[in-house]
């Protein structure tokens, strides 16, 4: 079941529909005069940022990505939403993913009534950017936590976590980089010249949340890279020393193992009639092993 909003005097109206609810989504799209494939569109949950226009019936499409408020396997993703403009109305689609959008135009078209129809739109668009600073936010904050945590210790489940928060910034960064673009392909549109100077203001605004949007998680990326690949420094030097020092162990256990085994031949060797022979042996050993043991210090420093 859709629901139904009139404003600007009852000269524009607003339709939000469920996805899940197909068949009526195509029954209101044909009724509207909606080119089927706008369905398609409007069903694909995996479908980018894009503008498309069927200059025939006069119908504007967008697709506009929104933050998905749930994680999913421990990050955040984004989710398209779609907008239409036809016949002095403003269709929206929404899942359970973005239906929280659908009550923050709600309380929007309530403190402005006499929006416009594009005004409405231009306006929906801003409220899902402004939604993603929080998130942003948040993320910046798990991120100096779990740096703190690898700072104590560097552990497999920590670097998990640091690797979670790089998949959801990367969403957030590849939907911020569509959505511009998807503002700047309006302005060069051929239906940006009928929109009043208001109109054209709210499409401004737009564009520099939008932007900044672009600046904030891609300045989150780059410092999540960069404190990943430090931790990956650190790791691979910490394995670099384990396996150096198993080296040098490795070699200084040789030291006792040839002496033994050279005097446990079976041949007449020096020593074999000295009751004091395997304090000798021993003490051979512990000389050659200190004696090598300082040389390999020396070297390593």
């Amino acid at each position: 079941m859709y629901t139904k909003e009139v404003f600007n005097n009852k000269m524009n109206s607003w339709i939000n529909i469920d996805a899940e609810n197909e068949d009526e989504l195509k029954n209101l799209y044909r009724d509207y005069g909606i080119d089927s494939e706008f369905v398609d569109y409007s069903l694909d949950r995996n479908e980018r940022a894009h503008l498309d226009y069927d200059k025939e019936t006069d119908v504007l499409l967008l697709i506009f990505n929104a933050p998905n408020r749930r994680k999913i396997d421990n990050h955040y993703e984004t989710v398209p939403m779609t907008f239409i403009v036809v016949k002095q109305t403003l269709i929206t689609v929404t899942n359970q993913q973005s239906k929280y959008i659908f009550f923050e135009i709600k309380n929007y078209l309530e403190k402005n009534p006499k929006s416009t129809l594009f005004e409405l739109l231009f306006g929906s668009l801003f409220i899902i950017s402004d939604h993603y600073f929080p998130f942003v936010e948040g993320m910046d904050r798990d991120r100096k936590r779990i740096s703190n945590l690898l700072k104590e210790k560097t552990t497999k489940q920590n670097l998990l976590l640091l690797s979670d928060l790089e998949t959801g910034i990367v969403y957030f960064v590849t939907a911020s980089r569509q959505n511009v673009l998807l503002v700047q392909q309006i302005k060069s549109h051929g239906i940006y010249r009928r929109l009043s100077d208001q109109e054209k203001e709210s499409l401004d605004d737009v564009l520099i949340e939008a932007q900044q949007l672009v600046e904030m998680t891609q300045l989150s990326s780059q410092i999540l890279q960069q404190l990943s690949g430090t931790y990956n420094n650190v790791l691979n030097n910490n394995l670099n020393d384990t396996m150096r020092v198993l080296t040098v162990l490795s070699v200084l256990l040789t030291i006792p193992t040839i002496v033994s085994g050279f005097f446990g031949m079976n041949m007449p060797l020096p020593l074999e009639h000295n009751a004091s022979g395997w304090i000798i042996t021993i003490l051979v050993s512990l000389v050659l092993w200190f004696g090598l043991y300082y040389l390999l210090r020396k070297l390593m420093k």
